[in-house]
């Protein structure tokens, strides 16, 4: 009993601070993640093209969100971020699989998620004719094999919402606004897998992490019409 309540105590000493962006699908891991394990943390928007000073010193490498500051010290990138908040609030809702082996795998889906899921995606709404179409082929493409990885599990992580669900539910709150970008349907193509990408975007952490797809999709357009697209 002593040990617990040194450890809330601790818990309720640290600073947490994430430098973030609201429509990144990379900054909603970190949200989702820290949701989930309850942890009460400061949010700071990020204005990515007049990016603050503290962001930069946080990362002078990548100069990127999301960063997580923890009493003053700088995690970067998000799935190392994700990694990070699930081993330092260990006594929550373990996102990544306690199994050596799933674990590897678990790496192996994100690494994946982040080549094959994002290089398309981003061409999707930001592009158009034969460029776009190769992207939304190439999309599909990259969802049907993490569907069969998938299976008939609720989640990537089987019962439990976990590494690879996070990683991929960012990518799920833009799957409307990519649809109507570039005039197709993910749901008739990988149904299986939307079934689960509805099933992630319905948890409260979730819910609580992602803007609405009506907002992402006026990002979208505004963006579109700056690029010229």
């Amino acid at each position: 009993m002593k040990f617990l309540i040194v450890q809330d105590l601790a818990t309720m000493a640290d600073e947490v601070i994430l430098l973030d962006y609201w429509a990144s699908p990379f900054g909603m891991r970190a949200r989702i993640a820290l949701r989930e394990k309850g942890v009460k943390f400061e949010y700071r928007e990020e204005n990515l093209r007049d990016k603050s000073p503290l962001l930069l010193h946080m990362n002078p490498v990548h100069k990127k969100i999301p960063v997580l500051i923890h009493n003053g010290k700088p995690v970067c990138e998000s799935m190392n971020v994700v990694q990070y908040i699930d081993e330092v609030w260990s006594n929550k809702n373990s996102i990544l699989p306690s199994d050596p082996y799933q674990r590897a795998q678990a790496r192996f889906w994100i690494d994946f998620i982040d080549t094959k899921v994002y290089e398309p995606a981003d061409k999707i709404w930001s592009t158009t004719g034969e460029v776009q179409e190769t992207a939304k082929k190439d999309f599909i493409t990259a969802l049907k094999i993490l569907e069969a990885e998938l299976g008939d599990k609720p989640y990537f992580g089987g019962d439990n919402f976990g590494f690879v669900d996070i990683a991929m539910t960012g990518y799920y709150s833009w799957f409307e606004p990519f649809e109507k970008c570039a005039n197709f349907s993910i749901e008739s193509e990988c149904p299986t897998l939307m079934a689960s990408a509805k099933r992630c975007l319905h948890r409260e952490s979730v819910a609580n992490s992602v803007p609405s797809p009506d907002e992402l999709f006026a990002l979208a357009f505004k963006l579109r019409k700056e690029y010229g697209v």
